[in-house]
């Protein structure tokens, strides 16, 4: 598992460290998301090697958690990272109209952010407050316009489902 998320530069957006990964899969066993098979003994002395299998019950959550992240606009671009990286495991149309919501989403963030913010007006219009408003409307912006050119990219054909 540490090698896969490593090689997937997991470190670059994501806080997870090799032995919170392990406790999180044994506790994700006890909650009935996986099942845990001790395969073989450890050549190093410590404890067997466990492989995991994805339950019934842990597709469902994997699947709802992938939508949730891929259709809802944050600021945080962790989870976003995460779900782009996996985003092939949905189909095609699916994740085109999770894309689209997420579009939504960041307008109306930015309608909200434009009720009391003028972006015309410039940020000093509101003092040093304004520029908080002013990259909240340029992160809005640059992100829907982003996700708009992945949704033409994956309706293009772009990439496997």
């Amino acid at each position: 598992v540490r090698n896969d998320l490593e090689y997937w530069g997991a470190h670059e957006w994501s806080n997870a460290k090799p032995g919170s990964i392990y406790h999180a899969l044994k506790q994700m066993a006890k909650q009935g998301l996986l099942l845990a098979h001790e395969t073989a003994p450890s050549t190093a002395g410590g404890p067997p090697r466990t492989e995991y299998e994805v339950t019934e019950e842990g597709l469902v959550e994997y699947r709802t958690l992938l939508r949730d992240a891929i259709r809802s606009y944050d600021q945080n671009l962790d989870v976003l990272s995460a779900a782009i990286g996996f985003i092939v495991d949905l189909p095609r149309e699916e994740a085109v109209a999770l894309l689209k919501e997420r579009v939504e989403g960041m307008k109306e963030w930015r309608d909200s952010v434009t009720e009391y913010y003028t972006p015309e007006e410039g940020p000093e219009s509101l003092g040093h407050i304004g520029e908080i408003m002013n990259l909240w409307v340029h992160s809005a912006d640059a992100g829907a316009e982003w996700t708009r050119g992945l949704i033409e990219r994956i309706e293009g054909g772009a990439y496997t489902f």
